[in-house]
């Protein structure tokens, strides 16, 4: 027994995923070639993530959901497995090259009719959205972007989901560098002022967990 989060090193890793990963095989290939790309596969979430956002995905009956950064596709390939026939990701990107690639890995799981992938800054993506009015129509978001746009990302986001919604945010932790006051890069502030922002907030419920690189959960009220 433990009252406090156990220590994961790298034999207790593998033996997470040993009994408990079920990743889609079209998902294990994604992941070797993005793997190709060098130091940018930190980009990529873990499978165990994956995994999570599958059932997370799936325990709130998503049909509606965001993605706000999208990078080779591996989340939102990962959420449209969970999602019914007609459901949709509105997957939010800069980038023509790194979303190529989650294009064929999509088409070849046979989700791509799912995954609505929209090349332009993030916020004017979502301000479509809501002027569109979608406002309170999606079921879940997933914000993985750059760090010093996540409090714009998340309060956009909390207007388009529902009631009992649920918001994933990726990279709460970057690398316990949140924890050491002596770094105060950009990105570092900018998550460490977030996630000081969401605490005492009560338009969610909350929780921080340490899987990944840290992943903040807040459920619409």
């Amino acid at each position: 027994m433990s009252n406090r989060t156990i220590q994961v090193d790298d034999r207790l890793y593998d033996y997470i995923l040993s009994v408990s990963l079920r990743e889609h095989d079209v998902l294990r290939r994604l992941r070797a070639e993005t793997s190709e790309l060098g130091a940018l596969f930190q980009m990529q979430i873990s499978p165990e993530q994956g995994q999570l956002m599958f059932l997370l995905a799936r325990l709130v009956g998503a049909r509606q959901t965001l993605e706000v950064g999208v990078f080779t596709g591996y989340s939102a390939l990962s959420v449209a497995l969970a999602l019914p026939e007609d459901g949709c990701v509105v997957a939010c990107d800069v980038s023509e090259e790194w979303t190529s690639i989650g294009r064929r890995y999509w088409a070849e799981a046979g989700v791509a009719h799912k995954i609505d992938l929209r090349l332009a800054p993030a916020i004017e993506t979502l301000d479509a959205l809501i002027a569109e009015g979608r406002k309170g129509s999606f079921d879940f978001a997933f914000i993985d972007a750059d760090k010093v746009n996540y409090a714009n990302y998340f309060e956009r986001a909390l207007v388009l989901l529902r009631q009992g919604g649920l918001i994933a945010i990726d990279n709460t932790l970057w690398s316990g560098r949140v924890a050491d006051a002596s770094v105060n890069d950009d990105d570092t502030v900018a998550i460490r002022k977030f996630n000081e922002s969401l605490h005492h907030d009560d338009r969610f419920s909350l929780s921080l967990l340490p899987i990944g690189d840290g992943l903040t959960l807040a459920m619409k009220r």
